[in-house]
């Protein structure tokens, strides 16, 4: 019983203190493996990152940019017109003609034949909503209603004989030029030009007309320059518009003008039988001889 007694005490006692500090001589050594790792992971160097030369970040950039503009300008989208509808045939001529007046050749629009019409225009539908809703009963807003048509229907007249008399077939009307911008045709800072397109009814030849408005000259002595094109240079059998092609003959066209190379003004008296043959609709003269043209292109297409 006293030696159990013993080994129980023995056993109930606390376990001795852990020391902290120096590992022991009877202390577990690492293992190998363990060393290994840390020598691997010593022997890694981390290799620094070079930066590059502004030389070669601009070229770079560059090659980015020629890229991208190479890749804009393989992507063109065409207009698709029907050739067999020639008021829309006629309307796509005209505004491509006055885009590249407006944003190639830089020239400011005159819109004061313009503002004179809707003013017109703009009466004529007061005298209308009078008529419509005068607070008048029906047997005494007679004397009204009866003022109201005719006044409606004579300033309708006279709208439709500023467009057929005074237009004509005048698409735009340009500001004079700045100082300097046409050293060879002075009266290009005094007038502005009247661009004039024709396209007879059921003809394939589209004319393109320049001359000085408000400029009172007798037909002998007008100065003017004109282009007849085909409708077929500048639209396919499927109707697809090469609309840079008509840019670049309309920029030539007005270059010429600007350096003074006027067309004969024989040549005038033509222009105002064609207007005829617009008005009525009748195409009597014979197709112009024209030049075979090839139609440039640009390097973006």
């Amino acid at each position: 019983l006293i030696c159990s007694g013993w080994v129980l005490a023995d056993r109930r006692k606390p376990p001795p203190p852990i020391a902290v500090g120096k590992p022991s001589a009877n202390a577990p050594q690492p293992s190998k493996r363990t060393d290994m790792a840390k020598k691997k992971k010593s022997s890694t160097v981390t290799a620094e990152a070079v930066p590059a030369s502004e030389s070669e970040v601009q070229k770079a950039q560059e090659a980015d940019e020629d890229e991208e503009e190479s890749d804009d300008g393989s992507e063109i989208e065409l207009l698709q017109v029907d050739v067999g509808d020639v008021v829309k045939l006629k309307q796509v001529l005209d505004e491509t003609v006055a885009g590249t007046f407006l944003d190639t050749c830089k020239m400011a629009e005159d819109h004061a034949i313009d503002n004179i019409k809707l003013t017109i225009m703009a009466v004529a539908c007061a005298f209308a909503m009078v008529a419509q809703f005068a607070p008048l009963p029906f047997p005494d807003s007679r004397p009204v209603l009866g003022g109201c048509c005719a006044a409606y229907f004579l300033l309708s007249g006279i709208l439709q004989i500023v467009t057929t008399f005074w237009d004509k077939d005048c698409i735009m009307v340009t500001k004079p030029v700045e100082k300097g911008v046409a050293p060879k045709n002075l009266d290009m800072e005094k007038y502005g030009l009247r661009i004039r397109t024709i396209l007879p009814r059921f003809s394939e030849y589209y004319t393109v007309i320049m001359e000085f408005q408000k400029k009172h000259e007798p037909d002998e002595k007008r100065k003017f320059v004109k282009e007849t094109w085909s409708v077929g240079q500048f639209f396919d059998v499927e109707g697809m518009f090469d609309e840079f092609g008509l840019m670049d003959e309309v920029e030539d066209l007005y270059e010429r003008f600007a350096d003074g190379k006027f067309d004969d003004p024989k040549d005038y008296a033509d222009d105002n039988k064609d207007l005829v043959e617009v008005i009525f609709g009748i195409n009597m003269s014979s197709p112009p001889e024209l030049k075979p043209k090839a139609s440039k292109i640009k390097k973006n297409q």
